[in-house]
Order: C-alpha cells, then sequence, then structure tokens
C-alpha cells in the first residue's frame, strides 16, 4: 500500500491550474484556493471540484448549492494566497478583489483568466474529501493569456505554448 507521504509527493508532480472556487447564498459567502478541478463531460458540460470536508466552508457549499470556479491568472497570484489563508474572515478575503455575478449568484472574480458558474448537481464523500459535480451554467473568458499553475509546491507563470514537438 502506498503511504500517505509518498502520494502526496508524488501528486505534487501533477501540475494544476490554480483555482479560487467561491460560493454565495442562503449560507452565505464562502471561497476557497484550489488545484483539485477538472472537466468530466462536455454533455452536458460538466466540471469537479474536490474539497476537504474539514472546510470550515464545505456545509456552506453543499447548503447554497452552487458555485464558480475562478480560474487564476498569473497576476491573480496573491488571491490564491488570501483564499488559502485560514485567519482571513470571508469578508476580508472577498474585499481583496472585485467581484461579479451570472447566472447561479455565485461570486465571479474580476480578471479571472476564466469563470465557471455552477450548480452543484451531486457531492460524493470519498477518504478526506468532498467531489462536487457541477453542471456549468455560464462561462466568462476574461483578457489575459497568461495562466497559473501549481506544480512541485510552487506557483508557475503559463504564457505562449510551444508549438515544437516534445
Amino acid at each position: 500500500m502506498v503511504d500517505t507521504t509518498g502520494f502526496r509527493n508524488a501528486m505534487a508532480l501533477l501540475g494544476g491550474a490554480v483555482s479560487v472556487i467561491t460560493t454565495d447564498g442562503a449560507a452565505g459567502r464562502f471561497g476557497f484556493t484550489a488545484s483539485a478541478v477538472c472537466s468530466v463531460t462536455d454533455q452536458p458540460p460538466t466540471l469537479l471540484v474536490c474539497m476537504n470536508r474539514s472546510s470550515f466552508a464545505n456545509g456552506h457549499f453543499k447548503q447554497n448549492g452552487v458555485l464558480s470556479v475562478n480560474v487564476l491568472t498569473a497576476e491573480l497570484k496573491d488571491i490564491s494566497a488570501v483564499f488559502a489563508n485560514r485567519e482571513l474572515s470571508s469578508d476580508e478575503r472577498f474585499a481583496r478583489a472585485s467581484w461579479s455575478t451570472l447566472e447561479s449568484g455565485s461570486p465571479l472574480l474580476e480578471g479571472a483568466l476564466v469563470n465557471f458558474d455552477c450548480r452543484i448537481a451531486q457531492a460524493h464523500e470519498v477518504g478526506s474529501h468532498t467531489i462536487f459535480y457541477c453542471e456549468v451554467l455560464g462561462i466568462l473568458h476574461g483578457k489575459s493569456q497568461e495562466g497559473l499553475v501549481y506544480f512541485n509546491r510552487a506557483y508557475h507563470r503559463l504564457g505562449d505554448a510551444s508549438r515544437s514537438a516534445c
């Protein structure tokens, strides 16, 4: 069996886009930083978001039933740290950026690489995490072409793609 440390060290080598996941509704406005987000299917457009079950906001996301995935640009790296900081209140986190909304009412980060406005279709508990399967209700593309990924426990800027063979 694979031990936890070995698994975490191996997963650190699986780069992922950095996103801020937000919700708003009857349970309040909350958000957290995540790199565990991926596409599930395009018919209907669905993505998944993984969230630690011990997170203070987990129940609020479930109760609200909606969320947005705000994929960060390289210029928004500091927002990643803000939404990962457990010492900041929800109001303090949201005060650090500008927000808008689409259909679900979840906060959309202005200036994001892309925003996915979603309804939580299903939630499954697996080990330490909740996996939210989210139906995409709307998409808003930003102007930046530089993404932000987390790889090997560090942030990396993504820009122009290489067109040459690897």
